[in-house]
C-alpha cells in the first residue's frame, strides 16, 4: 500500500515513520509491504503499479511474463507504462516510461493492469538483447495463441521507424509458422536452395486412412520429406530423447523420409546442413511418394 492510502485510512504519520523499515518493508518510495517479508514477483508488480499511479499498466517483459511467455530472460526490473502527460521515472526495481500509444486491449488480472498480449510481446522483444531472443518471444506469442501475427505486426508498425527496425526479422520468423527459433532458422536456410521445393512449417500430418502422425518441424510435401530439429534445450533427459527417436521412427514407418538436424551443428556449418537436406530430398524424390496427407498451418499466397 502507499503512504497516501495509509493516511486516507486513518494511519498516522508517526505510525508510518515507526513501522517503516521495522515491521513494514519499504519497497519503493512511499510504498510499503505489510507485514515485512521478501516480496514475490506479483507483489513487486503491484508495488510498481501503485508507485506509478492509477493510469499505469504493467508492460514489456513484465506483462509478457504474466501473460505466460516463458522465453523472457529473468530480470529484476518491473516495467510500467504511463500516459505521455505523466513523468518517466526509475527507482529500485521499477522502471516507469511514458507512451503516446493507446492500448485498447489492456487486461485486468485482479488488481493488476497489464498491456495486451500483442503489445507486451512486441515491447518485450524490442528490449531483448539478441535477434534470437526477439524471435523467440514473438514466435512463442503466436504459438501459445496469445496474439496473431497480424496483432504483432500492428504493434510493430505503430512504433517509430528506428524502434521497429530491429523487429522485422523477428516478425518474419513468427509469421513463418515456426514453433521455435531453430525451426525458423531451418526455414531461412532451406529457402536458399535452388533444388528444394517450398517448405511448410509444422503442418498437420496423417495417413491416407486418417491416422494422425507426429507433426514434422519442416515438411516438403511434394516428396514427403520431414526435417526434425533436435535441440538439447527440449531434450534434457533420456526419456525425452527416446520419445523423440520413437516419433521420428513413426514417420519413417509411415513412409516419410526423415532427416534430423541439431541447431548447434546447423549454426556451425549451415552449408553442410543444407547439403544433407538436399541429399535427403533427392532420395525422397527418387521413390514413389507415400499416401500421406499434410495440411499447412498457415496459408501461403500463390
Amino acid at each position: 500500500m502507499t503512504r497516501a492510502q495509509l493516511l486516507g485510512n486513518g494511519v498516522t504519520k508517526a505510525t508510518i515513520r515507526w513501522q517503516a523499515g521495522r515491521t513494514w518493508r519499504v519497497l519503493l518510495p512511499c510504498v510499503y509491504l505489510v507485514p515485512r517479508a521478501e516480496p514475490s514477483f506479483r507483489q513487486r508488480c503491484m508495488a510498481a503499479q501503485l508507485w506509478a499511479g492509477p493510469q499505469s499498466v504493467l508492460a514489456g517483459p513484465t506483462a509478457a511474463r504474466l501473460h505466460g511467455i516463458t522465453s523472457i530472460s529473468e530480470a529484476g526490473t518491473i516495467h510500467v507504462l504511463v500516459p505521455a502527460t505523466h513523468r518517466a521515472k526509475r527507482r529500485g526495481f521499477a522502471d516507469v516510461r511514458k507512451s503516446l500509444l493507446d492500448d485498447l486491449s489492456v487486461i485486468r488480472r485482479g488488481s493488476l493492469r497489464l498491456s495486451g498480449p500483442a503489445r507486451a510481446a512486441v515491447d518485450a522483444a524490442r528490449l531483448a538483447r539478441t535477434e534470437s531472443d526477439r524471435s523467440a518471444i514473438l514466435i512463442e506469442a503466436v504459438q501459445r495463441d496469445l496474439a496473431t501475427v497480424d496483432d504483432l505486426a500492428e504493434w510493430v508498425f505503430r512504433l517509430r521507424t528506428r524502434d521497429a527496425a530491429s523487429l522485422h526479422d523477428a516478425l518474419d520468423a513468427a509469421a513463418s509458422g515456426a514453433w521455435s527459433v531453430p525451426e525458423a532458422e531451418v526455414l531461412t536456410l532451406v529457402a536458399r536452395s535452388r533444388l528444394l521445393s517450398q517448405a511448410w512449417a509444422n503442418p498437420t500430418l496423417h495417413t491416407e486412412g486418417g491416422r494422425r502422425l507426429v507433426t514434422p518441424d519442416v515438411w516438403f510435401d511434394d516428396v514427403a520429406l520431414a526435417v526434425m530439429v533436435h535441440s538439447r534445450k527440449f531434450h534434457q533427459d533420456g526419456d525425452q530423447w527416446e520419445d523423440t527417436v520413437e516419433k521420428d521412427s513413426d514417420l519413417t514407418a509411415a513412409g516419410a523420409v526423415v532427416v534430423g538436424i541439431t541447431p548447434l551443428r546447423m549454426r556451425r556449418d549451415p552449408d553442410a546442413t543444407l547439403r544433407r537436406v538436399e541429399a535427403a530430398y533427392a532420395v525422397a524424390a527418387a521413390r514413389p511418394r507415400p499416401p500421406l496427407v499434410a495440411e499447412p498451418r498457415i496459408a501461403r499466397a500463390g
